[in-house]
């Protein structure tokens, strides 16, 4: 692959620095974006360590301004972007009744308008060259629902048919737009997610059993499909949701 330009939301921990660092390997450029500026720049000494380039771009994807911003800074010092990954997120573990408008919008704006955000900033670049990849992280709650992440689950739910509607979209344009689908991932998200509930090791217990193979994934799991998705090899395949959960789900 050649030298071409990504942009990884959350790319400061987790399931996002490793996709930054798996498309760096394949010999991406890499824009390193995350609200945790310090955590960004650990990704790209990583990946400038292994040979690759990277730059970190503060951003937070609950707001607008701050969206452009962070686009901006990365097609200056990279270029366009032509793969774009939104992978930041946030959720706690409540029941839906225990929750508040106020934790609607976060979630919302995080998980879904986030992507909104970076989608709309990113995608007409694409569409003017000709070629694009979009790959959205959702999860698999927003397939099969998930107990004590309502609101979470819709806002994901909401990422696969708006990812599908952008594939039909851009079709004949050269850009492509996939989903890849966590289950239960080993990352800081769960782990702050255990934190904030009482009930967290339990529910995470729960969700492990519920998984066919009887663990929950690692990163580097889900950044192999966000790769692939990349792919030339993938040049035929848009409008995809493929979860990558142990066989939590299947179709």
């Amino acid at each position: 692959m050649n030298g071409r330009v990504a942009l990884v939301t959350g790319g400061g921990s987790g399931i996002g620095r490793e996709i930054c660092i798996g498309l760096a390997a394949t010999g991406r450029q890499v824009a390193v974006a995350d609200l945790n500026l310090e955590g960004a720049l650990d990704t790209t000494s990583m990946i400038s360590e292994s040979g690759g380039r990277a730059v970190a771009v503060a951003m937070d994807v609950a707001d607008t301004d701050a969206v452009q911003a962070g686009i901006f800074e990365a097609v200056d010092e990279l270029g366009p972007v032509e793969i774009l990954v939104n992978c930041a997120g946030w959720d706690e573990l409540m029941p839906f009744l225990a929750t508040d408008e106020n934790f609607w919008d976060r979630v919302i704006e995080i998980n879904y308008k986030g992507v909104l955000r970076t989608v709309h900033a990113c995608l007409p670049s694409m569409l003017e060259a000709g070629w694009g990849r979009i790959i959205n992280i959702a999860s698999d709650a927003g397939r099969v629902g998930s107990s004590f992440e309502a609101v979470y689950s819709g806002a994901k739910g909401g990422i696969i048919a708006f990812t599908k509607t952008i594939a039909r979209e851009a079709a004949r344009s050269g850009v492509t737009a996939n989903v890849v689908c966590p289950g239960p991932t080993d990352t800081p998200l769960l782990d702050g997610i255990v934190a904030a509930s009482d009930d967290g090791d339990k529910i995470i217990g729960a969700m492990a059993r519920a998984v066919p193979m009887k663990r929950v994934g690692t990163p580097t799991e889900v950044a192999s499909a966000v790769v692939y998705f990349n792919s030339d090899e993938a040049a035929f395949v848009t409008g995809q949701t493929l979860s990558v959960s142990g066989g939590l789900t299947m179709s």
